[in-house]
């Protein structure tokens, strides 16, 4: 007698590893399952996602006023980016949010994760806490911000009282708009990254660890040879996807500040904002949006080349 669970053999001559012939419709019947629930966000993509991708790209090849005729310019626009000391300045405080925030971010909540160990009373607590920042509406963040920065705030009252000094003009000062908006984004958003260190760390086996504290490692040493291979693909995540919100910021400086003092804040997504529905000018800031663009892919690019040397997903 034939068991019901035996499989099928493949007939003579099929490829290894082909499904026998009486499961193939039912392969293709799934398959036409899958692309029916798939089908709604592979729309959602294409309209939302792709088709304003492809139409930005061929906006900036035009003068392209909201109102009036359009013009082919080729690449003029992107000439003019690149002659554009505007452009050019808003470029470098873009860069110069991510160099300051994205290592801050990174090391707060790391250090944040490896001190709530399994150890900590009240650790679940400290979880939901650490992560109410995240939930909170990011303009509402910024609001509150924006009164503890300004002149009379609480931090200025605070060093009056404590220091006898006032503080800076956080936010109208151009030496030091940046630095409050940076710390302002690290509160909003280091608590992701750390729920991601943190579920990272819970997966370092313990036993690992006792092993190395028997053989004399130190905290250190058991965190730089253990802990740390083992949590490398959580950060290489973490950092990826810190590295493409840093350079989309647009929210705390545009209400912080308005880009200002002068253009000391403004970022690269609130040049092709002004451009756009401020000047009328979609071509120039379509020209803007696809350097921006291509900006996040080459460093992505790189960091993914570059993953090899340092991440390790088979330890």
């Amino acid at each position: 007698m034939v068991s019901l669970n035996t499989p099928t053999a493949a007939p003579p001559g099929a490829p290894a590893g082909a499904a026998p012939a009486g499961r193939r419709p039912a392969l293709r019947r799934d398959g036409r399952y899958a692309g029916l629930f798939l089908a709604p966000s592979l729309a959602g993509l294409a309209l939302f996602t792709l088709f304003p991708t492809v139409m930005a790209l061929g906006i900036s090849l035009f003068d392209w006023p909201v109102f009036g005729e359009r013009t082919f310019l080729g690449i003029d626009n992107y000439t003019h980016l690149l002659n554009d000391p505007v452009f050019r300045r808003v470029v470098l405080n873009t860069a110069l949010f991510v160099v300051l925030y994205v290592p801050l971010n990174v090391v707060v909540s790391l250090g944040l994760a490896v001190w709530l160990g399994p150890k900590i009373r009240g650790r679940q607590a400290f979880r939901v806490l650490f992560f109410i920042p995240v939930m909170t509406p990011m303009v509402a963040n910024v609001m509150v911000w924006r009164l503890l920065f300004q002149p009379g705030g609480l931090i200025d009252t605070g060093m009056q009282s404590w220091f006898g000094v006032d503080a800076p003009n956080f936010l109208g000062s151009s030496s030091w708009a940046m630095p409050a908006i940076v710390a302002m984004s690290i509160w909003q958003g280091f608590g992701y990254n750390f729920l991601v260190f943190s579920a990272a760390l819970d997966q370092v086996p313990q036993s690992q660890l006792e092993s190395a504290q028997i053989d004399g490692a130190g905290p250190l040493q058991r965190f730089r040879y253990v802990t740390w291979p083992m949590i490398t693909p959580s950060i290489f995540f973490a950092t990826t996807m810190t590295l493409i919100t840093s350079f989309q910021v647009f929210a705390q400086p545009f209400i912080l500040t308005q880009g200002g003092p002068g253009v000391s804040t403004q970022t690269i997504v609130m040049y092709v904002y002004n451009q756009g529905w401020q000047f009328l000018t979609m071509g120039l800031a379509s020209a803007a949006g696809w350097v921006l663009f291509v900006i996040i892919m080459g460093i992505t690019a790189i960091q993914f080349v570059g993953q090899k040397r340092w991440v390790h997903y088979d330890v």
